[in-house]
């Protein structure tokens, strides 16, 4: 698997292409733990209280990647 860091470089370099176990690896390394997942959502929330709802499916579209940078202040 890629370390986080490259992942993050995938992201910014190309966002179409990122899969939800991808997204899913670079949220937890940024402190957010899934809560649910209902239906084709999934909801993460971090320690601050910050949620972050992604419509699970592959690849994930370019403005969901692009929420997840910012909100990791990528």
């Amino acid at each position: 698997m890629a370390s986080v860091e490259k992942l993050i470089q995938k992201m910014k370099s190309q966002p179409n292409g990122i899969s939800p176990q991808e997204a899913d690896k670079v949220l937890a390394a940024y402190g957010y733990t899934m809560l649910r997942q209902r239906s084709s959502h999934r909801s993460y929330r971090n320690d601050a209280g910050e949620m972050v709802i992604i419509a699970v499916k592959n690849p994930l579209r370019a403005a969901c990647v692009k929420d997840i940078l910012q909100r990791i202040n990528q």
